[in-house]
């Protein structure tokens, strides 16, 4: 697989935790070619190697917010909460897992963390542009102005489906009889 479809494969599994952008053990590992266990454990034994701003382990609040994301079952994966991983720390793994599959998704990692910063700056730096010929321009573009920070803002999330099994049924007519009246009879 070329560095370019593995950057793209990184990039869409970069998350923003504890306000780093991260990736996880399991997307490394897919990525890696490993199952998360060798990861882990070459983590565990390498422990020295990843400071806390390299790595973290999720906490349960985090765990339960991505399980929501990622619709994971409930009874599935894995027990223990995943590793995070930031940028560097992604580099220093490429070094303890040494192989050349290792290296070579390691380089599309790297470009996939690079590319993000990139169009992070893009964004910062239009906005700054915006607000300059805004500031320079009187009253009369304030409706492009405006058009232009609604084109560049993120889109609204989706709205979430309804979890469940509905059925629709076509709906009976009840009918009810009129009660014929009871003759009373008087003896």
């Amino acid at each position: 697989m070329n560095t370019d479809a593995l950057a793209l494969q990184a990039e869409r599994r970069i998350l923003l935790i504890r306000k780093q952008r991260v990736m996880l053990g399991q997307h490394l590992a897919e990525l890696y070619g490993v199952p998360v266990k060798v990861l882990n454990q070459a983590v565990r034994r390498n422990r020295s190697r990843f400071p806390d701003d390299f790595m973290f382990q999720i906490d349960s609040v985090e765990l339960d917010n991505l399980k929501s994301q990622i619709v994971t079952s409930s009874w599935g994966g894995s027990r223990v909460p995943p590793y995070a991983f930031t940028e560097q720390g992604v580099a220093m793994l490429s070094s303890v897992l040494r192989s050349p599959r290792a290296v070579q998704v390691n380089i599309a990692i790297m470009r996939a963390f690079v590319r993000l910063r990139e169009m992070l700056l893009t964004n910062a730096d239009l906005a700054r542009k915006l607000a300059v010929l805004e500031a320079k321009y009187d009253s009369q573009f304030k409706a492009v102005f405006d058009a232009i920070r609604q084109l560049m803002a993120p889109p609204p999330a989706p709205p979430k489906p309804e979890i469940g099994f509905h059925v629709k049924e076509d709906a009976i007519p009840y009918r009810t009889r009129k009660k014929a009246p009871v003759a009373v009879h008087n003896s």
